[in-house]
């Protein structure tokens, strides 16, 4: 049976929600950023797209390249309560999804596209349910693996729904750049562009030698994915995870420790928080710091015991920092928490003070659970002003990914 696989990918997704919830945005340039004082376009509207603008740039290149631009402060709660939502509407058609990012998601309808007269009608179908719950659109892309369906989505937007079949595959990918298939960016296609190969076409031909030699492992991959190969599975459940991590891009630069330590308490008990929420602890910690003029600095130390109690990652995150010999203004902050393993494969500490400790963060964690995100904090966290709060792409609606947003 020829696989079937769905990859839906919202169009302009935060700023279609955003002039959707908002009428007098409709038909005009919007970009949607964060709220801190220094934030970035993460999202811009179809309008402004015309003029130029993408994602990423700050604001002043925005409204350079499009002075009518209207600015929207991200509301993330719409975002993710739209994006549950819409797992539940894939959730119809099939009990295989793959929420890949907040926009984007993969649906394997190999054994159910039957039912519902294929999966060109499965599509139709997702498209007009989120048209008729959200009032915004969708591209739909269809092929034999996710590496097509990815494709067909991309190149089909805005507003797209096609189908490539697997005997279309050869000449669909043929004369195509092999930057456009999902997981070749801009450093491996210079590399590829000096050995002569531009297309897919040209890509699938190379010798897997040459292409081994000048790759290693992945080098028969990159061959696989000109052919439009993939056996990638949909993944209905997530993957262990390899690290829980939090990072801050920060109102402003700043130097003064004490302020910073602050802005690292808060980083530890988000990931700690979710470390506690989902049964893991960690021994190696990360500390990245990101200079006033970019540079970008990260340090790890492993711990003598597994933990996801706030203080001791905190305690030594603080001798991170101290160890670098910061003496700079910061830019951004980031802490994340590695080697991770389940609670239950812990050994029981035989210290009193450690479940002393636990007891007080999962007291701490059902108040916050109860009423609402750092209803309860750490007294050093109040010296700190949150930062810019952006919603990562990589949320999910579930599973050790979901994060709370405010």
């Amino acid at each position: 049976m020829q696989r079937q696989i769905i990859c839906v990918d919202m169009d302009a997704f935060f700023a279609s929600v955003e002039q959707q919830s908002n009428p007098r945005l409709r038909g005009k340039p919007i970009a949607v950023i964060g709220s801190g004082g220094r934030t970035v376009v993460t999202t811009r509207s179809y309008e402004a797209r015309r003029y130029g603008v993408k994602t990423g740039m700050n604001v002043y290149e925005a409204k350079r390249l499009c002075p009518e631009i209207i600015f929207v402060i991200g509301n993330n709660e719409k975002y993710t309560y739209t994006c549950s939502r819409l797992k539940e509407i894939y959730g119809r058609y099939s009990p295989e999804v793959e929420v890949y990012s907040i926009d984007e998601a993969f649906i394997d309808v190999t054994t159910t596209s039957h039912l519902f007269r294929g999966p060109l009608e499965i599509g139709k179908g997702i498209k007009q349910e989120v048209k008729e719950a959200f009032g915004i659109t969708c591209t739909v892309g269809i092929g034999p693996n996710i590496l097509i369906a990815k494709l067909v989505s991309d190149i089909s937007k805005p507003d797209g729904l096609r189908w490539v079949k697997e005997e279309e595959v050869t000449e669909l990918l043929e004369d195509l750049p092999v930057e456009e298939l999902w997981g070749i960016g801009r450093h491996i296609s210079e590399r590829l562009a000096l050995l002569g190969i531009k297309t897919c076409g040209q890509l699938a031909r190379a010798s897997a030698g040459l292409l081994r030699s000048k790759f290693g492992i992945i080098g028969e991959r990159l061959k696989e994915m000109g052919m439009g190969i993939c056996n990638r599975p949909v993944k209905v459940v997530e993957d262990e995870p390899k690290s829980i991590g939090h990072s801050m891009t920060l109102p402003k630069d700043i130097q003064d420790r004490a302020e910073i330590k602050g802005y690292l308490l808060q980083l530890c008990e988000m990931v700690c928080r979710r470390a506690r929420a989902y049964g893991y602890n960690g021994r190696r910690v990360s500390l990245t710091i990101r200079l006033s003029d970019f540079r970008t600095f990260t340090h790890q130390r492993v711990m003598p015991y597994y933990t996801n109690h706030t203080h001791r990652v905190y305690n030594y995150v603080v001798g991170l920092l101290e160890a670098s010999g910061l003496n700079a203004a910061v830019r951004l902050l980031g802490v994340s928490l590695s080697g991770l393993i389940k609670e239950e494969k812990t050994v029981p500490s035989l210290f009193e003070e450690f479940h002393r400790e636990g007891l007080l963060y999962r007291a701490v964690d059902m108040i916050n659970n109860k009423y609402g995100e750092f209803n309860t904090v750490w007294g050093p966290y109040l010296r700190s002003i949150r930062g810019s709060q952006v919603i990562s792409p990589a949320w999910r609606p579930s599973g050790i990914r979901h994060v709370k947003v405010r």
